[in-house]
C-alpha cells in the first residue's frame, strides 16, 4: 500500500538524527506500486530515493519528493548443492537479512553483520567490512527507471563495483529505483577472517562457525561504533584513502607507525589514524565531534544541524590534507 505524506519529518529516517522535513514523502511496498508512481509522474522528475538513512546527511529541509521502498519479501530463486540464489526486496533491513542467511546456514554475508541500512542502499553503496563487500555476493539488481518506470536488470558486471561505490553513485545516480537484489550465497564454509582481530575474536568464541563469525563481528562493531539510537552518526563518515605506492613510501618513512594496507590500485591508509593524529579526538566540540573509540566516525553530540556536521567534516579533511598531503573523501551522501 502506498503511503503519501506532505511536509513529512525525516528525523526517524536518518541515523544522524537531523530534524529536517521533506516536502513530500512516498513509501511504496510493491514493484507495481512504484511502477504506477513513476509512470504517472506522481513522484516528480528527480525524487530522492532513500533506504534507512544510515548514509545520508541532510544539510537542510528537502524541498522535493522522497521515495522509500518497503518491498520486504525474500525468496530462493534457484539453488544447487553448492549455491543458493536469494532474491531480496530493497526495503529489507540489512542486518536482518544477514541474520536470516546465518540462521539458514548460508555463507557469504556474515562479515557484514550489524551494518545499518537497507538492502537497496547496500547495492548502491557497496557496503563492506572485514574484507567482504556486498558487490562480492550480488549477481543482479532489478530497478525501475525514474523517468518512465521501465524495468532494467543490471548484472554484477554492469554495476562497476569499487570501494564504497557503483554506477548508482556515479553515472546512473538519480536515474533508477532499486526494487530487488539477488545474492549468491554458499552452502559450505569459506570464511574470511584475516581482517584486524576478527580471527582472534572468533577463536575466543569457540572457532569458526557462521554464528560465531556473526557474533564476533557484532561485538567488534559495537565496541568501535556508537549505537545510532543513542548517538547520532552515519557510521564511517570518511573513506579510507588510497594513495600511490610512492606517496605511501614517503609517508611510511616520515611516520613509521602509520597503518598501511597494499591494495590493487595503490596503498590504503587508515582515515581514522590520520584524523586522530590531527588531534580531533582531543578537541572538544559542543554539538559535533569524532567518536571516542573510532575517529573515522563523526557524531552528533546533540542538537547539531546538517550544516554543523558538514562544516566540521570539512575542517577535518582540510587538516589531514595540510598535515599529510592526503585527501579524505566523505563516504556519506550530503543532501543540500
Amino acid at each position: 500500500m502506498i503511503k503519501d505524506y506532505k511536509e513529512y519529518s525525516l528525523l526517524s529516517h536518518n541515523t544522524f538524527g537531523i530534524d529536517v522535513q521533506a516536502a513530500r514523502y512516498i513509501d511504496f511496498s510493491t514493484e507495481d506500486e512504484l511502477s504506477a508512481l513513476l509512470q504517472s509522474g506522481t513522484a516528480g522528475e528527480s525524487p530522492l530515493v532513500i533506504g534507512g538513512g544510515s548514509n545520508l546527511l541532510f544539510v537542510g529541509d528537502y524541498h522535493g519528493t522522497v521515495l522509500h521502498s518497503s518491498i520486504s519479501d525474500i525468496s530462493i530463486i534457484s539453488e544447487n548443492d553448492e549455491d543458493v540464489f536469494l532474491r531480496v526486496g530493497s526495503g529489507v533491513n540489512w542486518d536482518l537479512l544477514v541474520e536470516y542467511t546465518v540462521n539458514n546456514g548460508w555463507y557469504g554475508l556474515e562479515n557484514l553483520s550489524l551494518i545499518p541500512g537497507e538492502v537497496g542502499a547496500s547495492a548502491v553503496q557497496n557496503v563492506g567490512a572485514y574484507g567482504v563487500e556486498a558487490g562480492d555476493l550480488i549477481t543482479e539488481i532489478e530497478a525501475l527507471a525514474i523517468k518512465d518506470g521501465a524495468k532494467t536488470v543490471f548484472l554484477n558486471g554492469d554495476c562497476n563495483y569499487g570501494y564504497r561505490t557503483s554506477i548508482f553513485k556515479r553515472e546512473e545516480k538519480g536515474k533508477y529505483v532499486i526494487t530487488y537484489v539477488t545474492f549468491n550465497l554458499k552452502k559450505s564454509a569459506g570464511f574470511r577472517l584475516g581482517y584486524g582481530n576478527l580471527k582472534e575474536r572468533v577463536e575466543s568464541l569457540g572457532g569458526a562457525t557462521l554464528a560465531n563469525v556473526r557474533k564476533a563481528v557484532c561485538e567488534i562493531r559495537s565496541e568501535k561504533l556508537p549505537d545510532p539510537l543513542v548517538t547520532g552518526s552515519a557510521g564511517s563518515f570518511f573513506m579510507n584513502p588510497v594513495v600511490p605506492d610512492e606517496k605511501a613510501a614517503e609517508l611510511a618513512e616520515k611516520y613509521p607507525a602509520m597503518p598501511q594496507y597494499k591494495v590493487a590500485d595503490g596503498v590504503k591508509l587508515s582515515a581514522g589514524w590520520l584524523i586522530e593524529q590531527c588531534g580531533w579526538k582531543d578537541t572538544p566540540h559542543e554539538r559535533v565531534g569524532v567518536y571516542k573509540h573510532q575517529a573515522l566516525v563523526v557524531i552528533n553530540r546533540g542538537g547539531a544541524t546538517g550544516a554543523d556536521v558538514l562544516a566540521f567534516a570539512t575542517a577535518v579533511c582540510r587538516s589531514v590534507e595540510e598535515r599529510f598531503g592526503v585527501e579524505l573523501k566523505m563516504e556519506v551522501n550530503v543532501i543540500e
